[in-house]
């Protein structure tokens, strides 16, 4: 890979700031802040401070979305491919599982009130003494 100091001032000038910002966290090695990022790729491409100031909202953008870079905590950032992505499922399973537990406990719950019934078959025939059951031919009388 070609290192940074190789690139003749044409061709610094007409890289893109990712390219370059990509050249430099890899050939530096560590993470850097955003500023001190930004401002070697002005001072390779010749940039004034006027120009630093107007164009590090872009860059900070430019970085945010490109996939390769990665910001990292205190708003250092680096090349994503430097760093593993670490997930921690240990506790995050423990909470899903309490969650769960507690709702299928109260599914069950609701279960038993709405499937299970105490009343006896006495109470059930009650409510069926008002049922009248009418035939097709009867309810044409009845029209």
């Amino acid at each position: 890979m070609k290192r940074i100091k190789d690139y003749t001032d044409e061709e610094l000038e007409v890289m893109n700031y990712d390219d370059l910002a990509y050249l430099i966290l890899k050939e530096q090695n560590h993470k850097m802040k955003i500023n001190e990022l930004f401002k070697e790729i002005c001072d390779l491409k010749k940039l004034s401070e006027d120009e630093f100031l107007e164009k590090i909202s872009d860059f900070f953008e430019l970085l945010t979305t490109d996939k390769q870079f990665i910001q990292l905590e205190d708003g250092y950032w680096d090349i994503k491919e430097k760093h593993s992505e670490r997930v921690i499922i240990e506790d995050e399973e423990d909470e899903i599982e309490e969650v769960n537990e507690e709702n299928d406990e109260e599914q069950s719950e609701e279960e038993e009130e709405n499937y299970y019934d105490d009343d006896t078959e006495e109470d059930s025939d009650d409510d069926l003494k008002d049922l009248v059951i009418i035939d097709d031919e009867d309810e044409e009388n009845e029209l």
